[in-house]
């Protein structure tokens, strides 16, 4: 038992906690290792035996933003710490700490406790040689900090002691109020002990404590038995005056024993639950005994029997019929309360429901009204018609051929989703879509293993199940942006699904039985190819969809894109009028792209400019019938010219779709320029602006491929005094920097021959830096078709005549100046001709690209091939190759 009154020295030893309390009367077991620590239990306990006091000091974390005490620049080593309360044994692993940054700012505690040895032992680390100590301290009593100082490796305080004097004790013994919060604390504390008594069958030595032990000591030895927070503690510490202390101390056991209290409500609940199921599980069993004995057995229509006549009539093949048997005879075995009865119900439930046998009946195979349908809902797309012709042609011939696995390749915008279901459509088979974009998972694909809780089949599985035939028409949208992570790869996954050789038995975890998708038609999208795996492309009939010419834009906005806007925004042709020659202007000046998204985007703001005036014109109209004209206040200047507007009041059964056709305006809206400026506003594209752009020496105009399509691609290149070094920007990758070293070269060794400089003035480059740009400097660029526009970039520079502003090329060069073939030459002429270019230089074995453009495209452009670059300069610049003339610089 702890001493009465303990006479504290003016100065103690500190030993830091982290995090931690020691409060008066807890027992704690720490295991010192840093040096600092060791020291000072080596001097200030080991050597003084039974007479040493050390004093415990809290510190908080660095993190922590209330600091109390003074902030000291040290490091500071804390040890494991080990707690054992007088009264309840129970060791509790604490903090563990070498600190690693020797400058952490120490966040010292301005309160602390006394402690003395009741245990010392002293071991040696192998194979370090490090001297260890355990040591058992116990909490005396509270002390102030007044000043803290350092001694050798650990820190000293001067002190003060917080305990009151056995005088001040009586005197507070007297106050009423101590005497009502010991007895309420008391009492609180015998009910803990009794709860604790039924749970543990101990208690004794506690109950002695109670009667032994002053009440202000109680409190703080029962609050260190507890598991409470480190502000808490603190708390608890700082708590000099005993009638808060005790006051506290109270708080903190009533709700230790609430807490016990709802564990055991819970636990009796669980246990009453459990006794429920059972007592259920008899009385049906009863209950089937006593039917059996009436014989009023009519379970023929009850949900198994039910399911087992699904799964009969499902057509599966007799290998999987065995194995839904099995499974089903299992499921009868069992209880609907058994863990496994949900799981394996669903399973077969889904074994039912696919469609093993059952097929779409398909129209009858007449190729002409396929066309025709396909025609109906797409312009254009002529290879990929075909295609699906040629399948119709062969399912003629040969009724169980295998369906085709296509692959679209195109910018956004052209139609590659869209052409999918009309595929479907005019075939006469449903149409599943899976996006696959930003799929991480393979069981996305494949399903997830059975033995896992909220397992569900693939999306492949899943969605046969949806459209409940063998057959569909299967879009994989977006494949080419599938990931792989630590949950496998989607884009491997799908080798099996594609490969027509082993989709026949495509194997999904989940089902865990062979499936045939070989009646699948796939049709996988993508707007690039190179994302996807070399595998599983090579699974697939590549079709690229390049995109559309300026007159296929006009056809498929005059037949498609404008009937389709008016019936969203509930409009027709008495309402508002798109003249062809305003869709050009909308397709010239306000949308540069591949597909026609911007466009019909475009065309939808002129519609709802039409809407509101019609909305407007709506609410204008009066609620009395006899009114049979109204001139609205908003169609002022229409009505000025001579126009009628006659409305009639609308009864309000009138079906909203109708709404539109009850107000008839005698002239339509017609949109013209002055009404595309106010809608769209100012033109965004002008075709002057290649010739503004390359109206000074040292620009050129290069055509790109991304994956939006082809692209016009101005370079930049200028000279200033330096050291002869070449400057490159605009988010450039490494082998578009490597072409402009090679262009550099090539440049200067032909400078002589190019009579950039005399014969005496060898070098080109002497006492100039050369800075090359390709804007715009946010879009990130690569790859080697820039070479032959930096060549000639470089030799308008340095030559000072300008590249003809009617003329753009791509191609590769080598170091000897061979222009070598480049991919993207469909959308990258196409994208020339949206420009307003004339004149496309490509590499000469480019040539056989061509047979996919447009020939009304090709009728509007002269190409010219080149096999060297000596015959791209030749092409370039007005007049021919700058060699033929001086210049100089």
């Amino acid at each position: 038992m702890m001493s009465e009154s303990v006479e504290l020295p003016n100065r103690l030893a500190i030993l830091p906690f982290r995090n931690k309390v020691l409060l008066p009367g807890a027992i704690i077991r720490i295991r010192c290792t840093s040096p600092s620590s060791v020291k000072l239990v080596e001097q200030e306990l080991w050597q003084r035996e039974e007479k040493g006091l050390i004093g415990i000091l809290p510190v908080r974390d660095s993190a922590e933003t209330a600091a109390a005490g003074p902030a000291l620049s040290q490091g500071l080593g804390v040890d494991s710490v080990e707690r054992n309360s007088k009264n309840q044994a129970g060791l509790a692993e604490a903090h563990k700490h070498e600190n690693k940054n020797q400058q952490e700012v120490i966040h010292w505690h301005n309160r602390g406790v006394a402690a003395r040895a009741l245990h010392l032992s002293r071991g040696v680390e192998k194979p370090s040689g490090r001297v260890t100590y355990i040591v058992v301290l116990e909490g005396l009593c509270r002390f102030s900090v007044q000043e803290l100082s350092t001694r050798g490796t650990y820190y000293t305080a001067r002190i003060t002691s917080l305990d009151m004097t056995k005088s001040e004790m009586e005197q507070v013994e007297q106050d009423p109020d101590f005497v009502a919060l010991s007895r309420q604390f008391k009492a609180t504390a015998t009910e803990l002990i009794s709860v604790l008594e039924q749970k543990q069958k101990t208690g004794g030595r506690t109950k002695v404590l109670l009667e032994t032990v002053p009440v202000h000591k109680l409190a703080d030895i029962f609050v260190a038995s507890f598991e409470i927070s480190f502000e808490e503690q603190l708390s608890m510490l700082d708590s000099v005056d005993v009638k808060v202390r005790i006051s506290k101390a109270t708080e903190l056991v009533d709700r230790h024993l609430q807490s016990i209290r709802v564990a055991e409500k819970i636990t009796q609940k669980v246990e009453g639950q459990l006794s429920k199921s059972q007592k259920e599980f008899l009385l049906r069993q009863q209950m089937r005994a006593i039917k059996e004995e009436l014989g009023d057995n009519d379970d023929d229509e009850d949900d198994l029997v039910a399911l087992e006549r699904k799964m009969q009539s499902a057509g599966m093949p007799a290998n999987i019929w065995k194995h839904a048997q099995r499974e089903l005879r299992r499921l009868k075995k069992m209880q609907p309360q058994q863990p496994g009865y949900n799981s394996s119900r669903v399973y077969l439930e889904l074994l039912a429901d696919l469609p093993w046998q059952k097929a779409s009946e398909e129209l009858e195979l007449d190729l002409n009204a396929a066309r025709e349908r396909l025609d109906s809902d797409h312009y254009g797309l002529a290879k990929v018609k075909q295609r699906i012709i040629e399948y119709l042609a062969v399912r003629k011939l040969k009724p169980d051929a295998r369906g085709p696995v296509l692959c679209f390749v195109g910018p956004p915008g052209v139609g590659k989703t869209s052409l999918a279901s009309s595929i479907a459509a005019a075939l006469g088979r449903k149409f599943i879509r899976i996006s696959l974009g930003g799929v991480k998972d393979e069981a996305d694909i494949r399903g997830h293993r059975r033995t896992y809780i909220g397992s569900m089949p693939g999306r492949l599985i899943d969605g046969l199940k949806r459209v409940a035939v063998c057959n569909p028409v299967m879009l994989l949208d977006e494949i080419d942006k599938t990931g792989s992570d630590v949950r496998g790869d989607p884009a491997s996954a799908l080798l099996e699904v594609l490969d027509p050789e082993q989709n026949k038995t495509f194997n999904d975890h989940y089902l865990n039985v062979p499936f045939d998708l070989s009646k699948v038609i796939f049709v996988a999208t993508a707007n690039r190819i190179q994302p996807i795996p070399p595998p599983l492309l090579d699974r697939m009939e590549v079709i690229e969809l390049p995109g559309y010419t300026p007159e296929e834009k006009l056809k498929i906005a005059m037949e498609h894109l404008i009937p389709r806007v008016l019936d969203q925004h509930g409009l027709n042709t008495d309402f508002l009028q798109i003249p062809e020659a305003m869709v050009k202007l909308v397709i010239q000046n306000y949308t540069r792209e591949a597909g026609v998204r911007n466009l019909e985007r475009n065309l939808a703001a002129l519609a709802r400019a039409a809407a509101v005036r019609v909305a407007e014109q709506e609410q204008a109209v009066p609620l009395s019938k006899d009114v049979q004209r109204l001139a609205s206040p908003m169609l002022d200047s229409r009505v000025a010219d001579g126009a009628e507007v006659e409305m009639e009041v609308i009864p309000m059964s009138v079906n909203n779709h109708d709404i539109s056709s009850a107000f008839r305006v005698s002239s339509p809206m017609i949109v013209d320029e002055a009404m595309l400026e106010k809608v769209l506003g100012p033109p965004r594209y002008d075709d002057r602006e290649t010739e503004e752009r390359v109206a000074t020496p040292g620009v050129s105009v290069g055509l790109v491929w991304t994956a939006f399509g082809g692209e016009v691609q101005f370079v930049e290149a200028t000279t200033m005094v330096g050291k002869g070094d070449l400057h490159l920007t605009g988010q450039l990758g490494d082998v578009i920097k490597e072409s402009a070293q090679i262009a550099l070269t090539w440049v200067r060794a032909r400078a002589t021959e190019l009579n950039l400089v005399t014969a005496e003035e060898s070098n080109l480059l002497n006492g100039r830096d050369i800075h090359i740009h390709f804007p715009a400097g946010a879009v990130p660029k690569d790859g080697p078709s820039a070479g032959i526009t930096l060549v000639t970039s470089l030799v308008s520079l340095f030559s000072q005549r300008r590249v003809r502003a009617d003329t753009a090329m791509t191609g590769e060069m080598t170091l000897r100046g061979l222009v070598l073939p480049v991919g993207g030459i469909k959308d990258k002429v196409l994208a020339a001709h949206r420009y307003g270019i004339k004149r496309v230089i490509l590499p000469e074995r480019n040539l056989k690209d061509l047979v996919e453009v447009p020939a009304t495209v090709l009728s509007n452009l002269e190409i010219l091939l080149a096999r060297r670059m000596e015959d791209v300069l030749e092409h370039a610049f007005e007049g021919g190759c700058p060699w033929r003339l001086h210049s100089k610089l």
